[in-house]
């Protein structure tokens, strides 16, 4: 499918995932928007913007984008809000580095009428937000973790694993999927709002990666200091995945340990074709983006709020585990369907 198709089926697609749809009848024209993500490289974010820009353009709104230097670069989203408020912008669609931290400013936003929609990230709390787009990224990482205690079936119960995290401000995305992974495993977790305070003698440790590949190298570099003989990781995004991988190999000890990872990008599911990740669950960042600019059109409109999703907190936009080594008991599509869907 195409980029173009894909933006203008998003009305159908958020109805075939149980979502409200955003579509405004009337032309936006002069409504101003805000797009800030967390860097302008990774590529989950590059699809992002392209979604938002695409959809601003098909209902005529000026939209804006902004980004961080690098992930965990709060300080430029900062900026980038005070921007949007003193533009008169209507709206903002943000994806925090910082989630708690950023909160102060988001408010500011709010105070000023700005309907402000947190994409992929939820904020902490996740009310500080007037709505969240994102991926069930606590089901993201439970379907990974799942899926790697059924592929090692009676061998998960002497693994070695090693968590490759975001950052150390922990924001809510890197919790989410690191906690849905133990609890897809079946490891026992303590605080679910917390990094790292988990007792599971399977657990080698935890570092961060910055959610790029030289991130991914160096941190896997360092658990392997602590313990070669480690069996699984998870990792925060594909980028770190490669570059987990990439240590690995380097040491010979490839082989050894099974990998999975969250995003769907084409570059990752083309590395779950070849071995590289075992698994990751894909999620749909042009369709998120696109519904909040429509979100944001339609409160430009006639002040109207997005809805979560039925049951949730948030406007779930989907995700699904893609392998081709699918396991028993979990819910799975290869890497041809993976492909179809795919982005980056």
């Amino acid at each position: 499918m195409t980029n173009t198709k894909l933006l203008k089926s998003t009305v159908f697609a958020a109805a075939a995932l149980g979502l409200m749809a955003f579509a405004s009848s009337a032309s936006a024209a002069g409504v101003g928007a805000c797009l800030i993500t967390k860097t302008d490289t990774n590529p989950f974010f590059v699809k992002m913007k392209e979604g938002a820009t695409a959809k601003a353009k098909e209902l005529g709104v000026d939209l804006k984008t902004y980004a961080g230097k690098i992930d965990g670069d709060s300080e430029s989203q900062v900026a980038a809000i005070e921007s949007c408020i003193a533009d008169g912008a209507k709206g903002i669609l943000i994806t925090a580095s910082d989630t708690k931290g950023i909160v102060p400013t988001v408010k500011k936003a709010r105070d000023a009428g700005l309907l402000v929609i947190a994409l992929d990230t939820p904020l902490d709390p996740i009310d500080a937000a007037d709505a969240t787009f994102a991926t069930d990224n606590l089901e993201a990482g439970k379907l990974i973790g799942a899926w790697a205690a059924a592929t090692l079936g009676d061998k998960a119960k002497d693994a070695k694993i090693g968590f490759l995290d975001l950052t150390p401000s922990q924001p809510t995305v890197d919790v989410l999927r690191d906690q849905g992974f133990m609890m897809g495993y079946g490891i026992d977790v303590k605080d679910p709002n917390k990094i790292g305070d988990e007792t599971d003698p399977r657990i080698v440790g935890h570092d961060v990666t910055n959610g790029n590949e030289e991130g991914g190298r160096k941190a896997m570099e360092n658990l392997l200091q602590k313990d070669n003989t480690i069996t699984v990781i998870h990792t925060i995004n594909e980028p770190a995945a490669v570059g987990a991988y990439q240590a690995l190999k380097a040491v010979g000890l490839e082989s050894q340990v099974l990998i999975v990872s969250v995003d769907g990008g084409c570059p990752g599911v083309k590395s779950v074709a070849e071995g590289v990740i075992g698994a990751t669950s894909q999620q749909y960042p042009l369709q998120m983006a696109a519904l909040g600019i429509e979100a944001i059109a339609a409160f430009a409109k006639d002040g109207t709020k997005p809805k979560p999703t039925e049951g949730k907190n948030f406007f779930d936009t989907g995700v699904n585990l893609v392998t081709d080594k699918p396991a028993t008991g979990v819910k799975s599509i290869d890497t041809k369907e993976g492909l179809a869907k795919c982005w980056g």
